[in-house]
């Protein structure tokens, strides 16, 4: 497998308001899923799906020290390995390996530059 992004999170303060800004900005759709304040995104259409996202309200405010920006996920074949490879090279876990149930298993971590990202093994379909 390759290390393709495979996700983007986009960490709001109005929901509401930043959903209404990309419909109607670039035509993504919305659909709800997990917890309240949650979606799944859509930015292309079947011929051409593009890279799925997220979009949830803001953990943290922005005082400086909050996440600003997309936060991608990079899609992996074996998540052990990818930890011991992160660890191995200066990244450091900032979020200990979890599972998503239907989902998969996944860390975040910070890169060398301090940049946060995720890695998931997503779970095998059919």
């Amino acid at each position: 497998m390759a290390n393709n992004i495979s996700r983007f999170a986009i960490h709001v303060d109005d929901v509401a308001r930043a959903r209404k800004f990309y419909e109607l900005a670039f035509g993504w759709r919305f659909q709800p899923w997990g917890p309240p304040d949650f979606y799944l995104i859509q930015t292309g259409d079947d011929s051409d799906p593009g890279v799925g996202g997220l979009m949830h309200k803001r953990q943290q405010p922005l005082t400086g020290t909050g996440m600003k920006g997309f936060e991608c996920t990079l899609g992996v074949a074996n998540i052990d390995q990818a930890i011991a490879a992160i660890e191995a090279h200066g990244g450091k876990i900032v979020m200990a390996k979890f599972t998503i149930p239907t989902v998969g298993s996944g860390v975040y971590f910070h890169d060398t530059e301090g940049n946060h990202v995720g890695a998931m093994q997503y779970e095998k379909e059919g």
